[in-house]
């Protein structure tokens, strides 16, 4: 009995298999692992030379057989099915099933690990399957990843938080004290971002009144909230809160922008006659008093001229048609349209430029650049030199331009005036190297010729003779003055 009982004791210590205990890992995936390391420590042992032998499943039929073939479809679905659901029953504290694919190994690849069929898998392949990662259990994010929303950031990290680009939910401020703290420490963060976030949040959570009367000892806050208001055209919330500061004038300014948004021409001029009333100061009500002037006039002339256009009674209408109307133009754009269609009309009509320059008192150099634009554009040249032309109390005529007769040749010689004009008018340049560089450029050959003789300069003038077409007036011109004896010259 005893000598049965050693037997049985030598048969479990030399076998490979052990008795059950509760501190084995008897789990799948521990065995797989097993399996695999012996697979691995036969890779050495077994030589590469079989390759001549016939491979055979598990079931022991040749690999590649027609019965193979349809067996193997059969299992790969089956045991697919049968991992799926078994990972399905199982809890996320345990491993996944792997898929049965058993038939995929022949006899001699077990033993060397690898076939040469491109349809084979090893068995470390087989633990590198994505179809187990499918199956496998997934990992709780760190702790550190769910801080992100966290709601427990004090006001300081918030705002901290907020400037990094962070998503940060502002909700958990629920008491006047701790939203007044958020925005205080966004005002010291000193990023408008932030600062404009934190009043939106403060607009929709606070009463106004409660908002307007902590927001008027925060001055920088407040300028943001003034800001962003005009920004958006919250124009009921901005007009409330500058009315809850006393700032009247900006209250005023800010109606009167409202006439921009009218787009009926009568109502708008109704509108602005409304703002006159209104607190401005008093540079700023003649400004809306002329506003309104303004476009009392345009109405009048446009309705008159469309009547003109229209029935074709107007030459400079049929030669030079309206692009564009005149409503809601500026002041020195209906001055050019006034000089260009209605410049010989009595001063006593509302389209008279000399009409518009007395009713706005428009500066002597702007009308004077605006007619000579506008009768330049019409070549009327007679027009032009009316323009400045002055008689003294004996009756002399001078010449004489506001914004000098420099500007005044440019002008003319953008629209175009012919050589004899522009010579006049260069002439009339005080500055003698600025007479001599306007009459150069714009090849004004008998200025540059006179200018030279009344300096005296003999080189000058023989060197500008080069520049003259041969032949020509302006080189016999050029010829006399060198040959007159009279002239003493300096060089």
């Amino acid at each position: 009995m005893s000598r049965a009982r050693a037997d049985e004791e030598e048969y479990w210590h030399s076998s490979k298999f052990r008795a059950f205990t509760f501190d084995d890992e008897d789990d799948e995936l521990s065995q797989l692992k097993e399996s695999k390391r012996a697979v691995n420590s036969l890779r050495d042992i077994v030589d590469d030379d079989d390759d001549d032998l016939e491979r055979v499943s598990w079931s022991g039929e040749p690999v590649g057989s027609i019965s193979w073939s349809i067996k193997e479809t059969a299992s790969s679905s089956t045991s697919s099915l049968e991992g799926r659901d078994s990972s399905l029953q199982k809890g996320s504290s345990s491993y996944a099933a792997f898929p049965k694919q058993v038939s995929s190994y022949s006899l001699s690849s077990l033993f060397k690990g690898r076939n040469k069929l491109p349809s084979f898998q090893s068995l470390s392949d087989a633990l590198s399957d994505t179809g187990v990662k499918n199956y496998a259990p997934e990992l709780r994010r760190p702790k550190a990843e769910y801080k992100d929303y966290s709601s427990d950031w004090s006001p300081k990290d918030t705002v901290r938080r907020m400037q990094r680009g962070k998503v940060c939910s502002l909700e958990r401020f629920r008491s006047l004290q701790d939203k007044l703290v958020l925005l205080d420490e966004a005002v010291a963060g000193h990023d408008g971002n932030v600062i404009t976030a934190v009043l939106i949040f403060l607009k929709r959570t606070l009463r106004r009144e409660i908002l307007f009367r902590e927001l008027e000892v925060r001055q920088v806050a407040l300028c943001h909230l003034i800001h962003f208001l005009k920004e958006t055209g919250e124009q009921k919330l901005l007009l409330d809160l500058l009315r809850f500061l006393d700032r009247t004038e900006e209250v005023a300014l800010s109606q009167y922008r409202e006439h921009l948004n009218i787009q009926d021409v009568e109502k708008r001029r109704e509108f602005l006659k409304g703002c006159i009333g209104l607190p401005f100061s008093a540079e700023d009500t003649s400004h809306i008093q002329d506003h309104y002037t303004l476009l009392e006039r345009q109405i009048i002339i446009e309705a008159n001229d469309r009547h003109l256009e229209t029935a074709g009674q107007s030459e400079i209408f049929r030669k030079y048609p309206r692009k564009a109307s005149i409503l809601n133009m500026p002041l020195v754009t209906t001055l050019f349209y006034s000089c260009f269609y209605h410049y010989t009309e009595a001063e006593g009509t509302f389209s008279s430029p000399t009409n518009l320059k007395k009713t706005f008192k428009i500066p002597d150099k702007q009308y004077v650049l605006t007619a000579l634009a506008a009768r330049a554009k019409l070549r009327a040249w007679d027009d032009v030199d009316a323009l400045f032309t002055t008689k003294n109390w004996l009756g002399y005529t001078k010449k004489k331009a506001p914004i000098g007769f420099h500007r005044v040749v440019e002008i003319l010689q953008r629209n175009n005036a012919p050589v004899q004009v522009l010579q006049e008018y260069v002439r009339l340049v005080e500055d003698v190297e600025t007479r001599l560089n306007l009459a150069t450029k714009y090849k004004c050959h008998d200025v540059v010729i006179e200018t030279y003789r009344d300096l005296k300069d003999r080189i000058q003038l023989t060197a500008y003779k080069c520049k003259v077409e041969r032949g020509s007036a302006d080189e016999e011109k050029i010829n006399s003055i060198l040959n007159n004896m009279q002239i003493r010259w300096k060089n």
